[in-house]
C-alpha cells in the first residue's frame, strides 16, 4: 500500500488548532472519519486514546504516530496534521509536537498495518522530509512533499 493513496490532500490538515495530546487526537479523528465518510468516531478515538495509553507514540523529535486497531474501518486508513505552534504531546524526549500521522485499521488487517507504520518510519528516517513537510503552507504541498519522499524510498528498495 503506498502512503500517497493514504494520506490524499483532504486528509491533511496544515493548521491544526490543538494544544495539548488530547485535542488532536479529536482533531484529527474529525478529519478521518469526514474524509472517509466513517461512522465510529468515538470506538476509532477509543481505539488510539488504548494504543497511547500503552507507551506514547511521539516517537522522534516534532513528530508522533497515533494509530489504533477497530473494526469500525476496512483497510487501512490515515490522516496527516501539522501543527505550526507545537502540540504538548507527553513525547518520550518531552518536546512539542509539530507533525502527526494517524494511522487506523482493522484487527485482520494487523499485518498491512505495521507494513504501513514500518513505510512511514522509513520516510522519517529521511533527513529532510520533516522539515520540508512542516513547511507546508497547503495540504497540496503537504501531499507532494510525501509523495516526493515515497517515490525516493521506493526507488531506493529497487
Amino acid at each position: 500500500m503506498l502512503l500517497k493513496d493514504i494520506f490524499l490532500t483532504d486528509r491533511i490538515n496544515v493548521d491544526l488548532e490543538s494544544e495539548d495530546k488530547d485535542e488532536v487526537f479529536e482533531e484529527l479523528v474529525e478529519c478521518l472519519v469526514t474524509s472517509y465518510g466513517i461512522d465510529g468516531r468515538d470506538e476509532i478515538l477509543e481505539s488510539i486514546r488504548e494504543r497511547e495509553e500503552k507507551m506514547s507514540t511521539g516517537i522522534k523529535t516534532g513528530i508522533a504516530l497515533p494509530h489504533g486497531k477497530t473494526d469500525i474501518v476496512k483497510g487501512i486508513h490515515g490522516v496527516i496534521g501539522i501543527s505550526k505552534s507545537g502540540i504538548d504531546y507527553d513525547s518520550l524526549d518531552g518536546k512539542p509536537v509539530h507533525l502527526l500521522l494517524l494511522l487506523v485499521s482493522s484487527q485482520e488487517d494487523a499485518e498491512q498495518h505495521l507494513r504501513t507504520l514500518k513505510k512511514i518510519a522509513q520516510i522519517l528516517e529521511m533527513p529532510d522530509f520533516y522539515s520540508e513537510i512542516i513547511k507546508a503552507a497547503k495540504p497540496e504541498i503537504a501531499y507532494r512533499v510525501l509523495k516526493k519522499f515515497e517515490e525516493i524510498l521506493e526507488h531506493n528498495d529497487d
